[in-house]
């Protein structure tokens, strides 16, 4: 009896040491809390609880320290100046800064083009992400004016790169913050009222939340490990159950998953994940993810990319995962200006800028224009035929048809002030006060208009002065001929 009793004991203590981990950031859950728990039922690796942090351990060795990334985000900013900036967009729960990285040919400067984020180490035992991030800057940097495609990102697009979200999880070596919340369910969800209380986010989340006030992104990409695949919204589902639940941008979001599947060979032969591409909840819903919220929140087209089988492979495996991430990191975001709409919005009766909304025909999804310059970049999977609608409140709306070839298409419109029954306008462009800023952005982007207008001077000038000589020679004609009239009149023919 003693016997049995002894092996039932350690039965449920060998039961007790198992850890599982899944795919695509780890750990599943029933809960839709950001809470961290266990469930047994998903497959995946197991680890004796009480070895997982010295394993973690073990393989972080030649991984970057949070001190060690650091150094290596300011030396970045130090070699490159010219190209990059270095901010910091909050701290986490133990108060390591969140660096970031900008690349821009006008680093810190807001210009007329579209801004892309990436964001490695979400989950704290998923570091490949912030490795792979240090070395996608350092590689623009070297090549900035040298590779056609560096040059075209720096100078086209505004790159921002946050190579460490949770860098507590990292210290930890756990997926969670430190206070043990998984950061990717922290987020405000569009069918459950999980997250709801701004008092209870996490730091590391109010500092992506308040990022995307701030900059006007177009798309963007986390990093995560675990999986080899491109993941799109939407991730979770309105009944919680597992199915293919695609958002009103399935089409592009799929093409911009297959831009990363299709420059990454393992990837893109998946046998897994058709095309090395999935939908969220189709793969397996979750609810407060940070994917989901940019789409619906911030107008931002965000993949959630699984780079790495292994969530913490050895560290002479990253030079491997470098090579074959590469091409996929840089082709994702040169896809901004390779390809979609863009343009910029203007009132008709005074010519400034617009921030106003575009739409496109049967996609229930609608993008602003930013406010300093009204540039819109409406990503759109290309071989298709569009009907894009410009709008706001106040002025007239305005559409045109397009079919979309693989390249980028410029499409400018101007809007109309709605005329009142009064004759007055219901709103202009002209009302509002003009800062400095304003006049010198009007100056910078209409150069063309006050060479035409000078030139029109000019035009009408000249016409008036010929139009002068013109009157003053038949004017001295007449009087010369009524001079020598009677003296013709004699004269026989």
């Amino acid at each position: 009896m003693k016997l049995i009793l002894s092996l039932l004991f350690l039965s449920l203590r060998f039961t007790y040491f198992f850890h599982p981990a899944a795919a695509r950031g780890g750990e599943r859950t029933p809960s839709i809390s950001g809470f961290m728990v266990d469930n047994n039922a998903i497959r995946g690796r197991h680890l004796f609880q009480e070895n997982h942090f010295q394993k973690l351990d073990n393989l972080a060795h030649g991984y970057m320290t949070n001190s060690d990334l650091e150094n290596a985000i300011k030396a970045f900013g130090n070699r490159c100046p010219s190209i990059s900036r270095i901010y910091s967009i909050g701290k986490s729960v133990k108060g390591v800064p969140l660096w970031v990285m900008e690349i821009s040919d006008n680093p810190g400067k807001e210009e007329a083009e579209p801004a892309f984020k990436f964001i490695g180490n979400v989950h704290g035992d998923e570091p490949v992400g912030r490795e792979l991030l240090l070395l996608l800057a350092n590689w623009l940097c070297d090549n900035y004016g040298k590779d056609p495609l560096a040059t075209l990102i720096v100078n086209n697009v505004h790159l921002h790169i946050l190579p460490s979200m949770n860098p507590d999880g990292f210290l930890l070596r756990q997926r969670g913050n430190a206070n043990n919340i998984d950061l990717n369910r922290d987020f405000p969800d569009q069918f459950f009222s999980i997250n709801d209380d701004v008092g209870a986010r996490q730091p590391e989340t109010k500092a992506i939340m308040s990022w995307l006030k701030g900059i006007h992104f177009t798309a963007s990409a986390s990093l995560h490990g675990g999986a080899l695949v491109a993941n799109y919204p939407w991730d979770g589902t309105q009944d919680r159950r597992k199915y293919y639940y695609a958002c009103p941008d399935d089409k592009t979001f799929k093409f911009l998953a297959s831009v990363y599947s299709r420059s990454h060979h393992n990837m893109s032969l998946s046998e897994e994940f058709q095309g090395g591409i999935t939908n969220g909840a189709s793969w397996y819903p979750i609810y407060g993810g940070m994917q989901d919220w940019n789409y619906i929140h911030g107008g931002c087209f965000e993949l959630t990319l699984e780079i790495s089988d292994n969530k913490w492979p050895a560290a002479n495996e990253l030079p491997t995962l470098w090579e074959l991430n590469k091409m996929s990191m840089l082709n994702l975001v040169a896809v901004l200006v390779k390809t979609g709409v863009h343009g910029r919005i203007f009132s008709s009766d005074c010519g400034r800028p617009l921030p106003a909304s575009i739409a496109v025909e049967r996609i229930n999804y609608t993008i602003k224009a930013t406010e300093a310059f009204a540039d819109y970049h409406r990503l759109l999977a290309p071989g298709e035929r569009y009907d894009v609608v410009a709008k706001m409140p106040g002025y007239k709306s305005k559409s045109t048809s397009i079919l979309l070839a693989e390249e980028a298409m410029t499409v400018d419109f101007i809007l109309d002030p709605v005329i009142t029954p009064m004759g007055s306008l219901l709103r202009s462009g002209c009302d509002f006060s003009w800062d400095n800023k304003s006049r010198l952005q009007l100056e910078e982007y209409f150069p063309r208009l006050h060479l035409e207008i000078s030139l029109t001077l000019v035009v009408v000038i000249l016409v008036f002065l010929c139009f002068l000589l013109r009157r003053r020679a038949i004017l001295n004609y007449l009087k010369h001929r009524e001079a020598v009239g009677p003296k013709w009149s004699n004269v026989e023919v």
